[in-house]
């Protein structure tokens, strides 16, 4: 897999000369990394198998089943609530998508990572913003606490950029297509380098990886109908197409290689403040999304992810910087139910929004739809027939085989917060964590475990995640840093005790009664932890 190692060089072009450590009583620069859809259950089941960057991470302090404790299981609730300390319920962030029937535009649809206030926009063609997150980043605190701090962000998806950045980064970068791209700002000479770079990789045809025999394990044709089927792609790619570059291995070695040139470029961990790197790591979702992650696909996804990894803190350790890592993830994922695990099944059709909503308006003679999106009440029904939408919305679905429980907005909003332990969380609690009165739907649809809620597969989505489940919830969480002992902790952690365990390592004070998480005491700590 030379050619994804190689995309790691090219951040090294004209800086890669190697630095003396300078031993410090504390990091120097934090960097903070998330896998996008890297479930708990995938990191355990590959970890014996890693050999290079997630190896090294895995040997430190290692919380190999960590929870993004609340329901709201999606890419940008869960980035919000990495490095803010505060589950969705503060941060404000509680899906990719909510609706606003208030919002200045015909397009009601509000996406987390957007300003809809801008002219002309949609959900879909927006100005990407950090507007919606209600609560500051450990970036922002660290500006706050040191001028001298520097905060550099580089993801596959703008929202998971926006989230991890917050709102006041140095540098903020996310992939659009075929090249990084950041809104509102000039452009950089480092970046320009590097995406020039990756033009000429992207011109460039791949041959297909050769899967080691763990992945030639996986290898197995399953049928979508159609004539489609999944498990047996090895990331092949003609030239000059960028959406195949966008949706495999490549991307997280172009992230990782943009991420390592503003490293050198900025000479960060080198300047008068601790600096913050994060880095959102987005294909292993794309893989999932499209293959499942039970197949070959995934598993090269994941090898190509460590050495590619293990490339990256190379060009950290040249650089002699003093640096700590974490890196966790968004969420964890269901595999598509046609590989057969027990008990999988797709979600009936008749259990949808769409069709709950035309037998609703069937049954009411109201005008069609009656609800939109996650189970909001349409704006277009009277204030006085609201109830009876949801009564008869929730008497439909209660019927349901597929459907586990549905709650109302009211119900939700009168649950107390949970402090109990993540694995002791009630599907009310889950919900309660994910929950904002302002933007939340009317209903809250939980279906039963091990649907998958695509009614039917359709090209690049075959298999999702946003259960309150488990195998949605659980993901690792890793600290490390040079010289720290190995220790395999099998106590809850929450990715909500991510942020306080970092200012704790740098020194910086974050009052308790501010946010949802709490500091995790770890062995060995470069600086004093959790006081």
């Amino acid at each position: 897999m030379k050619w994804i190692v190689a995309a790691l060089l090219l951040a090294a072009t004209g800086t890669g000369a190697c630095a003396k450590r300078a031993e410090s009583a504390r990091p120097r620069l934090v960097v903070a990394i998330s896998v996008d859809q890297f479930s708990a259950q995938l990191f355990n089941e590959y970890r014996p198998h890693f050999t290079a960057g997630l190896r090294r991470l895995a040997d430190g302090a290692a919380f190999p089943n960590g929870y993004q404790a609340h329901a709201a299981t999606e890419t940008c609730p869960g980035h919000s609530t990495i490095l803010t300390g505060d589950h969705p319920a503060r941060t404000g962030i509680i899906a990719n998508l909510w609706y606003d029937f208030a919002a200045p535009r015909p397009d009601k649809a509000i996406y987390c990572a957007e300003d809809e206030r801008i002219a002309g926009s949609t959900s879909l063609a927006y100005t990407v913003s950090d507007l919606h997150l209600r609560v500051p980043t450990l970036g922002d605190r660290m500006k706050k606490a040191d001028a001298a701090s520097r905060v550099v962000v580089v993801a596959g998806k703008d929202r998971a950029a926006v989230m991890m950045a917050g709102h006041h980064p140095d540098q903020r970068w996310w992939w659009k297509g075929s090249a990084f791209a950041q809104s509102g700002a000039t452009g950089s000479p480092i970046a320009d380098r590097v995406n020039a770079a990756i033009t000429r990789s992207i011109s460039t045809p791949t041959e297909a990886l050769v899967p080691p025999p763990l992945c030639a394990a996986k290898e197995k044709a399953i049928d979508l109908g159609g004539g489609r089927s999944v498990g047996t792609f090895h990331f092949q790619r003609a030239a000059g197409d960028a959406a195949a570059y966008s949706s495999g291995p490549e991307l997280d070695a172009a992230t990782l290689a943009m991420a390592a040139a503003f490293v050198q470029g900025m000479k960060l961990g080198h300047g008068k403040g601790t600096d913050l790197l994060a880095i959102g790591l987005s294909a292993t979702d794309l893989v999932g999304h499209r293959y499942g992650p039970g197949g070959v696909e995934m598993c090269l996804q994941l090898l190509s992810l460590d050495r590619d990894l293990g490339g990256f803190f190379d060009v950290l350790d040249r650089m002699g910087i003093d640096y700590a890592v974490v890196l966790t993830a968004d969420h964890g994922g269901l595999d598509l139910p046609e590989r057969g695990q027990p008990g999988a099944a797709r979600l009936d059709p008749a259990a949808t929004v769409a069709a709950i909503s035309s037998q609703v308006a069937s049954t009411l003679s109201l005008p069609s739809p009656v609800l939109v999106g996650d189970w909001y009440v349409n704006a277009t029904v009277p204030p006085a027939r609201r109830n009876e939408v949801l009564a008869t919305a929730r008497q439909l679905l209660s019927r349901h085989p597929q459907v586990e429980g549905v709650y109302t907005k009211e119900e939700i909003a009168a649950h107390a917060m949970p402090t109990s332990r993540p694995e002791d969380w009630s599907v009310l609690d889950r919900l309660r964590a994910s929950f904002d009165s302002q933007r939340s739907g009317d209903l809250a649809v939980v279906y039963k475990p091990n649907v998958t809620p695509i009614p039917k597969p359709i090209a690049g989505y075959v298999a999702t995640h946003g259960s309150v489940w488990d195998y949605d919830r659980k993901v690792p969480i890793l600290f490390w840093w040079r010289g720290i002992p190995p220790q395999d902790r099998r106590e809850s952690a929450m990715t909500v005790d991510i942020m306080p365990t970092l200012a704790s390592l740098i020194g910086l004070k974050v009052r308790q009664s501010e946010i949802d998480g709490h500091c995790l005491q770890l062995k060995a700590s470069p600086a004093s932890n959790c006081r």
